[in-house]
């Protein structure tokens, strides 16, 4: 399939197709989001399995310029660590997004599998999406949705590079005039500026990019109540620690990395050429001792895997690639003091500022265990509400 394909219709980047399934055959859902579900497919005309995006044009009523933004910017960009979008097609009933299909896992998931982990694999994979999201930065891109779930493994192969996913809160800087202000993003990794409904900038992908070094480096997040509104207070104070003991064997030069990323003040924080730059990733302060076990655990009890996926059902598609015999073709703080407490499996985007307080005890799930810490659950099903246009 030609990248990028130069047919323009009516002034857009889409080919009119009277129905899909001539071109590709449908396997089977990968997974569903509020306005689009994701479909294995595979070309019929040369065999390649892409992930099809399907967007019923009913849905994008009075949200279009939405997903024009999300097309703008996925046409824009052609990165290793970035999913590409490889075409464009449009039925009358549809829009279809012929995405890159990536089969390799969530980050989380992977890391909890292996048998051995240290601050050097976390700093190779930082380094991975600080490399990705300054070439966004260099583009006037803003992800603004930057979280471990949008990030996946493009194979299952050990050495596997990781991928940067979902765009669909992503912006174009424009004119100077065109300032972002929009709350929007996922509770627990939004920056300070944003809570605080303040206009924003390149910034937040960076501080997004310190809350998931923290949790690579502990297995928890540097934020967690069950409470939105001390959740958000939390952030706004930029109030986090490295407990003891699970930083005691992290490197000073690793809490050093985070600190300048998770600083609250956006004119002091890191850019991502600083971040590059930082001796954490680009010189040899990382730490080799294994953290594995630590690490894990935290991970399982505050990522618990949930039953759904929001995008990418990598499970499906390495069973479906299996089925295909394709496998092998596919390209080779008080809340912590005693004990983390646990994090939903999924974080979804939401636009926080529609996030009423006097309504966040009604969104709030609590379990615990006779002999164990009480653990909370956070919810993981809120619907992505965008409002505002920056």
């Amino acid at each position: 399939m030609a990248r990028g394909s130069d047919e323009s219709v009516n002034g857009s980047w889409k080919k009119q197709v009277d129905d899909i399934r001539k071109i590709f055959e449908f396997k089977e859902i990968l997974g569903t989001g509020a306005f689009s579900e994701v479909v294995l497919a595979q070309e019929k005309a040369t065999g390649e399995m892409y992930a099809v995006k399907c967007i019923p044009k009913k849905a994008l009523r009075g949200k279009e310029s939405g997903i024009e933004n999300e097309i703008a910017v996925l046409r824009k960009v052609k990165h290793e660590n970035i999913v590409a979008l490889e075409d464009i097609y449009e039925s009358p009933s549809h829009l279809y997004l012929i995405m890159q299909l990536v089969s390799g896992g969530e980050l989380f998931d992977r890391i909890v599998e292996r048998g051995f982990y240290t601050e050097q694999d976390a700093s190779a994979l930082i380094k991975q999406v600080v490399d990705a999201v300054n070439y966004l930065h260099t583009l006037g891109i803003v992800h603004r949705d930057l979280k471990p779930e949008n990030l996946l493994y493009y194979n299952p192969h050990e050495e596997s590079k990781i991928m940067i996913s979902d765009f669909g809160l992503s912006k174009m800087e424009g004119a100077a005039n065109d300032i972002m202000s929009t709350a929007c993003g996922t509770p627990g990794y939004v920056a300070p500026e944003v809570l605080a409904q303040k206009p924003y900038s390149k910034a937040v992908d960076c501080w997004s990019i310190g809350v998931i070094a923290y949790i690579l480096l502990c297995g928890y997040p540097p934020f967690y109540d069950e409470n939105d509104s001390k959740l958000f207070e939390q952030i706004l104070r930029a109030e986090y620690e490295f407990d003891s003991p699970y930083w005691d064997d992290i490197s000073d030069s690793a809490k050093d990395f985070i600190r300048n990323l998770m600083q609250k003040d956006p004119e002091k924080r890191f850019t991502c050429e600083e971040a590059l730059r930082h001796p954490w990733i680009a010189g040899d302060t990382a730490l080799c001792k294994n953290i594995h076990e630590s690490v894990s655990r935290q991970m399982k009890k505050n990522f618990a895997k949930a039953k759904w996926r929001q995008a990418f059902n990598a499970t499906a598609v390495i069973r479906h690639m299996k089925r295909l015999q394709l496998g092998s073709s596919m390209d080779s703080s008080q809340r912590r003091k005693q004990n983390p407490t646990s994090m939903p499996g999924k974080s979804q985007s939401v636009d926080v500022s529609s996030v009423h307080r006097s309504d966040c005890s009604s969104m709030q799930a609590a379990n615990s265990s006779s002999k164990t810490p009480e653990r909370h659950t956070r919810p993981s099903t809120v619907t992505t509400i965008i409002t505002g246009s920056k």
